[in-house]
């Protein structure tokens, strides 16, 4: 192909430009933007839909479970550190119940573990993490072994041990099971963010897609004298129906999704660390009676622990939940928490009272005892039970606004893509027959 004067083209690049010009031309050329477009338009919003479907299933099924794994391993941990404390402070008199609170937390944790692991799609360093976290608690659970023998034996070497033990599982255990909690609630956070991103790249190309028809049926009308072409009119209907269609689905997911957030992962995760948090100022108060006030470590732990707890309850109204509007079915529980809470500190702060004066027995009694209901230890384990059931009531909260909501978008992925055939193929019949009319 060479120039020729004026700058102009010759061979089949000219040949070519000519033809386009000519209204045939224009219209192969409308015909290919168009087809072009509109199979831009399906493949692009049947990928957004499929790709937040499989995000809001790996939410339901995966990331959401899994993260609850993790932070029940941090639980029973806690749980387990302060149940072998109150265990050891009863010594001969210890109900079985309580001995088997202590064994049930450890075998949750023991389970958990490698159902964590199994379950993953996780990183090498949480892998690394639940391996850790399943060689140290053997090691836990052999030190309040020994503690619980020595104890037995009436000397107070017990209590070094347990106060050893303890150590050890806040310094190594809790840190450990926190860093996987954290790393699952992240995955968590991605996969709800994945599955109500707005797909503005389909809307987009939907809208220029339909501006587009709309204005060539414009020109059609203008050339042709013709009101309706039928097939660039089923084209436009198509479209409007897969941007109507992605659009209310965008917003139906995002309501469900922001419900699933509101009403359950967020509350879960307060509820999780609020739990914790108490348990491990219900095991600084059993272990300063252990030490018998041969250290401050422990009181003055319970009293950072509580002043905490006490500022999420006078920031959200409640000690657990604590979001400001709970799930209407965990309002009960929690209103019953905070009651039982506030009683938890009132019996401590008399128990403390009592073991400041000098009388420790009655301090003891005060914190907890066999059969007894008017102790800081029955106040705690009414408030736990009470945290417990609207966990359940969150959880439940959760799957009902996340459930099937993989199944709507992925509906929608076939929608559109199916939509989007039915404007391409509305295009090519409605030009072509115009074509032929130049045949």
């Amino acid at each position: 192909m060479q120039p020729v004067p004026g700058g102009r083209l010759s061979g089949p690049l000219a040949r070519l430009r000519s033809a386009a010009r000519t209204p045939p031309g224009r219209l192969r050329t409308a015909l290919a933007v168009l087809v072009a477009l509109a199979l831009l338009f399906g493949v692009t919003a049947a990928w957004q839909s499929a790709e937040r479907a499989a995000a809001a299933r790996q939410l339901a099924s995966r990331s959401e479970p899994l993260s609850q794994d993790a932070a029940e391993i941090y639980r029973s941990l806690a749980d387990a550190d302060a149940t072998a404390a109150a265990g050891f402070l009863m010594a001969s008199a210890e109900p079985p119940e309580v001995r088997k609170r202590y064994q049930d937390d450890l075998a949750t944790a023991a389970r958990l573990i490698p159902q964590a692991a199994a379950r993953s799609g996780a990183s090498a360093d949480a892998q690394r993490q639940l391996a850790a976290l399943g060689e140290q608690l053997p090691r836990y659970a052999g030190l309040v072994e020994t503690a619980r023998a020595i104890n037995r034996e009436g000397l107070p070497l017990g209590g070094a041990y347990l106060r050893y033990a303890s150590n050890y599982l806040q310094t190594s255990l809790l840190p450990t099971a926190e860093r996987i909690a954290d790393g699952e609630a992240a995955a968590l956070d991605e996969d709800h963010d994945a599955a109500a991103a707005v797909p503005w790249a389909a809307l987009v190309l939907g809208v220029l897609l339909l501006g587009a028809l709309g204005r060539y049926q414009v020109v059609l009308f203008r050339r042709t004298n013709r009101v309706f072409n039928p097939g660039l009119l089923t084209a436009s209907a198509a479209v409007l129906a897969a941007l109507a269609w992605t659009a209310v689905g965008t917003v139906a997911a995002g309501t469900g999704l922001h419900e699933a957030r509101t009403r359950g992962i967020d509350p879960l995760r307060e509820l999780n660390r609020v739990r914790v948090e108490a348990l491990q100022a219900h095991t600084a108060e059993n272990l300063d009676l252990v030490s018998r006030g041969a250290t401050e470590a422990f009181e003055d732990r319970w009293d950072a622990l509580a002043r905490t707890l006490t500022a999420s309850a006078r920031d959200t109204g409640s000690v657990a939940g604590l979001l400001a509007d709970p799930p209407e079915r965990a309002r009960q529980q929690l209103t019953e928490a905070r009651r039982w809470f506030d009683e938890w500190q009132r019996r401590h702060a008399e128990a403390a009272r009592l073991d400041a004066e000098g009388r420790y027995e009655e301090a003891l009694g005060k914190t907890l005892a066999p059969g007894r209901d008017d102790t800081a230890e029955a106040a705690f384990n009414a408030a736990g039970q009470q945290w417990e059931q609207a966990g359940r009531a969150e959880q439940a909260a959760f799957e009902a606004a996340a459930g099937g909501i993989d199944g709507t978008l992925a509906v929608q992925a076939a929608a559109t893509a199916l939509l989007a055939a039915l404007a391409v193929g509305g295009t090519v019949r409605g030009l072509g027959r115009r074509l032929a009319e130049y045949r």
